[in-house]
């Protein structure tokens, strides 16, 4: 069996696949490790130029450099050095045919699909060829993967990074907090007394005042210029009682602004009223 049995080529700040080798396996477990190399290829950009992913019978071993990386699902058997020798070939000659610009506008999967051939021909040598053949090119793998070893994951690891990435994260249920209403205090109630036969003799001044007064309407809305002077006066007078009471609810805005009409209209129906005198009506 082959130790080298798939390699793609990815493009690394987006994961888009721009080139890969023909599949000829179609068994379960590796086309597994086809679907979590595909999860692993979009977060390349937060591992460091080399790394593996480890799993039961396949490894998933992976090389990036720049904008460009290479990953290769091997078998257990096949060596460490010799997988990343691979990948490293598969770069260059990557790199040699296709520059930077070509790279960075590919907009579809597998735009570079002619260069299928050539993962074919570099995975087919490294299959074949004799460890004994290469050992001076795995030797010196071999040295900068002491020198700098490459990062390792398993494959589940490639699971849980792709469920955080969607958004899919765990979810831990709490139990929410039972938050109770207190029973009004006395002075509450004093208040909310209070406040009701004050709005109610203020009603009842109120109604008093239109009897009395009924007449001054025609009087006070005869001149657009009193008609705007009652506007503005009464907008003043609502807009203080409710700045200075620092209101907290829509009733006690309503029951303010009903004062605040009440205590208004008192002033302009005494102003009428001397108005009416001086004039004799």
């Amino acid at each position: 069996m082959s130790m080298i049995l798939f390699a793609c080529v990815v493009r690394v700040r987006d994961g888009l696949p721009l080139s890969a080798s023909t599949d000829f396996y179609h068994t379960q477990d590796f086309l597994e490790c086809r679907r979590r190399l595909k999860t692993l290829a979009l977060r390349l950009a937060q591992y460091p130029g080399r790394g593996s992913a480890e799993g039961r019978d396949f490894n998933i071993h992976f090389s990036s450099l720049r904008d460009v990386a290479c990953m290769a699902i091997c078998s257990r058997q096949c060596p460490v050095a010799m997988a990343f020798s691979f990948l490293e070939t598969v770069w260059w000659e990557f790199t040699a045919s296709y520059d930077t610009t070509c790279i960075g506008l590919a907009s579809r999967p597998y735009a570079f699909l002619e260069f299928d051939s050539i993962i074919q021909n570099v995975k087919w040598h490294f299959n074949h060829v004799s460890s004994i053949q290469m050992e001076s090119s795995l030797e010196k793998i071999q040295e900068e993967l002491e020198f700098q070893p490459p990062v390792v994951l398993t494959l589940e690891d490639t699971d849980v990074a792709n469920g955080l990435m969607n958004g899919h994260t765990q979810i831990h249920l709490e139990p929410a907090p039972n938050f109770r209403m207190e029973p009004v205090t006395a002075l509450g109630v004093l208040s909310l007394i209070l406040n009701i036969m004050c709005a109610a003799l203020n009603l009842i001044r109120g109604i008093h005042l239109a009897e009395h007064s009924l007449q001054c309407y025609l009087y006070l809305f005869y001149s657009p210029a009193r008609t705007m002077k009652v506007v503005f006066l009464l907008l003043f007078i609502c807009l203080g009682n409710m700045y200075l009471h620092g209101l907290r609810n829509v009733w006690q805005i309503l029951f303010h602004i009903a004062v605040a009409f009440l205590s208004s209209y008192q002033i302009l129906t005494r102003q009428l009223q001397e108005k009416q005198s001086d004039c004799g009506v």
